[in-house]
């Protein structure tokens, strides 16, 4: 489990590709304190540390990873939000992230509100996630709150520091980005029929 405060970022040195399998290969800040089979969100996925040399580590993604997430979007150089498992005995600053993406959204707005950054996303209804006004919602692992929720879009208000820290500093209109939707509100709808 995650709480989609994001720990550091990570830089993709490598992809390769084995079968339907992508293995890769990143380097980050806090590569020394990992250890193989740990999980670590990765703009959101939870991806098993398998491999580790000097300050570089290999995750695998699997095919069904490759298909409902941004993942298979990356390219080398790319950077992308990490999140190490959270403590049981810490302050979940966040919300509950499960690091299990529901599905993916093409970013179709950034406004400068100079000083702070309007981001605004469009998704899939047919797949029946929903946001609420100033609920929950996890882009890229990024926890943050909604405004301007509709059927198949809203919009986060981005201030500075998440701005320079994660990887919406450079986020652009028609990126796609990975979601988990709040996991309270997906059991909610479950068990209303929705």
């Amino acid at each position: 489990m995650f709480t989609g405060i994001i720990e550091s970022a990570a830089r993709v040195i490598q992809l390769k590709k084995e079968n339907t399998n992508l293995h890769l290969t990143l380097e980050s800040n806090i590569t020394s304190e990992l250890k193989i089979d740990q999980s670590v969100a990765h703009n959101g996925v939870c991806l098993t540390v398998v491999a580790i040399d000097g300050n570089q580590y290999v995750v695998t993604a699997i095919e069904e990873t490759l298909n409902k997430t941004n993942i298979s979007k990356l390219n080398v150089g790319d950077i992308v939000n990490i999140e190490r498992a959270m403590k049981m005995n810490a302050r979940l600053d966040g919300h509950i992230v499960q690091g299990h993406v529901d599905q993916v959204a093409i970013c179709r707005e950034v406004v400068n509100k100079d000083g702070s950054w309007i981001f605004t996303f469009e998704y899939d209804k047919n797949l029946h996630n929903v946001t609420i006004e100033k609920g929950s919602i996890c882009i890229n692992g990024v926890s943050l709150t909604v405004v301007n929720s509709k059927i198949n879009e809203f919009s986060v208000a981005i201030i500075p520091y998440t701005y320079e820290h994660t990887g919406f500093k450079t986020l652009k209109k028609g990126d796609t980005v990975n979601l988990e939707f709040d996991v309270i509100g997906k059991y909610v709808k479950r068990l209303m029929g929705l």
